[in-house]
Order: C-alpha cells, then sequence, then structure tokens
C-alpha cells in the first residue's frame, strides 16, 4: 500500500522519473507505461475539448500549439491525430528537458504518422517560445515546488497568444489508491509503480491550483474536475 494515506497535505518527495541519472532502459520502460496510463485516464480527451471549441470560434483550421514537459509525447501525438480525423490542420510541438523521452517521444511519432516536432527546452529555464495559440501541460505541475508552480503558470500565460491548458492530478485519499493499484495493472515498470503514489501525494487541490494562479494574476481562470481525479486549468487571454 502507499506508505501514508494521510492527503490533507501535499507531500513532495523525490521521483524516480526526474532523476538525471536514471537509466535509459529503465526510463523508456516507464514512458511506456506512462502513455498506457494516459491512454486509460484520457488525458488528450480532457485537452481536445477546449481546443476543438477554440478552432470552431475563430473560424480556424490551423491552430499552433505547444505542449510543455511533453516526456513520452503521446498527448500531443494523439491531438494531433484527433484534429487530422476532425479536419483541422493543428501545428503541433513538444518541449522537454530530457533527451531520452525526446528521442522516444520522436519514434512514437513517427511510428503513428503524426506531424509532430519536438525540441530540447528546460520550462523552468529560460524563456518560452512564442508564436503558439495554445501552451498545454499534463501532469508536470504537480513535480513542483509552489513557487516553481506559479512562475511556471505566469510564464506560460505571457507565451500563449490565446489560450492556457494545465491537465493534472488532484490530490484525493481515492485518487491515492487508485494510482496504487492502476500503476501496477498498467505497467510493469518498478519505477511508475513507486511514482505513481508519489505524484498523487505531491499534486495540488483545485483550489490551492487556483490560487496559484490568482497568485501570480491570471484572473478569470477556472479549474474544473475531470475524470479519473484530474483537473484541467483553463486561462484565456483577454481580448
Amino acid at each position: 500500500m502507499p506508505p501514508s494515506l494521510d492527503v490533507r497535505r501535499r507531500r513532495r518527495e523525490p521521483e524516480s522519473m526526474d532523476q538525471p541519472d536514471l537509466d535509459p532502459r529503465q526510463h523508456v520502460e516507464a514512458l511506456r507505461g506512462l502513455e498506457r496510463i494516459n491512454r486509460w485516464s484520457g488525458s488528450a480527451r480532457i485537452l481536445w475539448p477546449p481546443l476543438l471549441d477554440l478552432a470552431r470560434r475563430a473560424e480556424a483550421t490551423r491552430l499552433r500549439v505547444l505542449d510543455v514537459a511533453t516526456g513520452a509525447g503521446d498527448v500531443p501525438i494523439r491531438l494531433w491525430l484527433r484534429a487530422r480525423k476532425a479536419g483541422l490542420d493543428f501545428h503541433i510541438d513538444g518541449c522537454d528537458r530530457s533527451a531520452c523521452a525526446l528521442d522516444h517521444a520522436r519514434r512514437r511519432a513517427a511510428e503513428e504518422g503524426a506531424q509532430v516536432g519536438f525540441f530540447e527546452l528546460d520550462a523552468l529555464a529560460g524563456d518560452l517560445p512564442t508564436g503558439y495559440d495554445v501552451l498545454t501541460s499534463s501532469l508536470f505541475l504537480h513535480h513542483l515546488e509552489e513557487d516553481q508552480a506559479a512562475t511556471l503558470l505566469a510564464r506560460m500565460a505571457a507565451a500563449a497568444r490565446q489560450r492556457l491548458l494545465i491537465n493534472d492530478l488532484e490530490r484525493s485519499l481515492p485518487g491515492l489508491l487508485l494510482a496504487y493499484l492502476g500503476t501496477r495493472v498498467l505497467s510493469a515498470s518498478p519505477v511508475v509503480h513507486t511514482d505513481g503514489p508519489l505524484s498523487v501525494a505531491a499534486a495540488f487541490t483545485r483550489q490551492e491550483v487556483l490560487d496559484l494562479a490568482r497568485r501570480v494574476g491570471l484572473y478569470g481562470v477556472t479549474v474544473q474536475r475531470r475524470w479519473p481525479f484530474r483537473f484541467l486549468l483553463s486561462w484565456a487571454r483577454p481580448r
């Protein structure tokens, strides 16, 4: 069972996936496990409706989207495939600081025939690229300290032309138990087995992430619950 079932306060502990000396084979195994978890939990499904709505409102078939801290790259790949199926010409890129993750993401994009670009960038260091209509991120915010998370929200919003979308875990006891069981059902990776419950323990509640956004002046933010034990933070640049 998880080491602690107390989720009243956020507990952030180092995760194996964050370690630069993680063995590449273990890293790739973990990335594959996270892909299966993202597919089952519908990470791309969570982000797709607001992207589709934005394209329809703007009466535009083309949007430029950047997925920050993209990891395995499966979320932007699935978004690109959804856009193609819907007849929309989305230009989607993903960035990450891990060369190993980027190599894996490029292989997966080639296998899926998805025209998604990937490039190396530490989201916490240096400027985020401008020129993208929407900046997205999935399951990254909980890896950060509070000040880092608030700063990232501000920097992503400053770089986005139109929208900011954050899909992440919501800290809860049912979510913690599901992470413990689900990671063992969906992945054979011991890294995923360890990091899954740690991620939920380090996650923000909806009110906590709303407070972070308001701290950096992102008014008009909405934070909505999504299945399973996720939230979607959405912010639109004022016209």
